[in-house]
């Protein structure tokens, strides 16, 4: 099985948590050219987590320290994260690194502290994960997985936070990952951005990604093995822009949600057949003024092909009269000599 972290899962029911709730999110897709080639017939696990991509995630991580920040000022009559002296130390941002994040008129002083596991720590509320075991983010059912016989490939994010500052892409091996986030959110501000500046990074890094590398990581990893429970042994998982030299991004998996239906269907079944029908009067209404205006060009291409035929005729005809007198005249005095004295 293979399938994009973030795109449909090919997925079995699960009766235990809910059959209702698995079969809202199950769509089953039809790829092939008939509703006959059921070899090319799969059923799919669809659902999105909207709010828990890596950018938006780290505006809700900022809102809930900025909240709770303020929230302890108020009641300890502290002033922390109120001026760049005294700054909010924020365990997801590289050492010495400095930030400010304003909402509402309301500002707050951040400065790195670079401390990973502290960071995945302040990150798992985030996850708004259940206490159901066959729920993922948010309380989200998740059908249980093969981890056995299965293969993933991580896209998107995943490819940058593994690729592009850590250069650790490929096959993905937890404990390399979280030995590498861990390093690199220790260092120091200004050496990130000296190595940046020799080139030591991907091409595609850029500031944002270093500043915000350490965040990223922390939460990937929450993510994948926290919200998605993968194992952190997990071997069948990799990065990839390609697959089989094609890009596979989250909206090829959107594409094919949304044209599900375009293969061809039975039309045997009800709801089908009935919106058939109804599409095709509503077409025939709307549409019986072009069908007029086709037939009626049709009928202007004749009318106009035949006059051009007897036009051409016509030509042909005057053409011919000159040479049908020169062989009368040619043959009259024949005949004069034979009937002579």
């Amino acid at each position: 099985m293979e399938v994009q972290l973030g795109m449909p899962v090919l997925v079995k029911e699960d009766h235990c948590w809910g059959e209702e709730a698995a079969k809202i999110l199950l769509a089953e897709f039809n790829l092939g050219c008939d509703v006959q080639h059921t070899e090319h017939v799969y059923r799919v696990y669809v659902t999105t987590f909207l709010g828990f991509g890596g950018n938006f995630a780290r505006q809700r991580y900022e809102d809930l320290v900025l909240n709770e920040t303020l929230n302890k000022n108020r009641l300890l009559g502290q002033r922390t994260g109120l001026s760049p002296d005294n700054p909010f130390l924020d365990p997801c941002l590289p050492v010495g690194l400095t930030d400010v994040v304003e909402r509402n008129s309301q500002v707050l002083h951040f400065r790195g502290k670079g401390d990973w596991a502290t960071c995945r720590t302040m990150l798992s509320p985030l996850l708004a994960r259940s206490n159901t075991s066959q729920a993922s983010l948010n309380g989200i059912y998740q059908s249980p997985i093969d981890f056995n016989n299965s293969e993933f490939y991580g896209f998107s994010e995943f490819f940058y936070c593994t690729e592009d500052v850590l250069r650790i892409g490929g096959r993905y091996h937890g404990p390399t990952f979280a030995k590498a986030a861990q390093d690199y959110c220790g260092m120091t501000w200004s050496v990130l951005a000296q190595r940046f500046k020799n080139g030591l990074f991907s091409s595609h890094a850029d500031e944002h990604r270093l500043k915000y590398q350490c965040f990223k990581s922390a939460w990937m990893y929450e993510v994948l093995h926290e919200g998605f429970h993968f194992p952190y042994d997990y071997p069948n998982l990799q990065t990839a822009q390609l697959v089989y030299d094609r890009e596979v991004q989250w909206t090829l998996g959107a594409i094919l949600y949304k044209t599900r239906f375009l293969p061809l269907r039975d039309l045997r079944q009800g709801g089908v057949r009935q919106a058939h029908g109804s599409w095709f009067r509503l077409s025939f209404v709307y549409n019986h003024y072009l069908f007029f205006a086709c037939t009626l060009v049709v009928l202007l291409a004749i009318v106009l092909y035949l006059l051009r035929i007897h036009r051409i005729h016509r030509r042909q005809t005057r053409a011919s009269a000159p040479l049908d007198l020169l062989w009368i005249e040619q043959v009259v005095p024949m005949i004069g000599v034979q009937v002579g004295p």
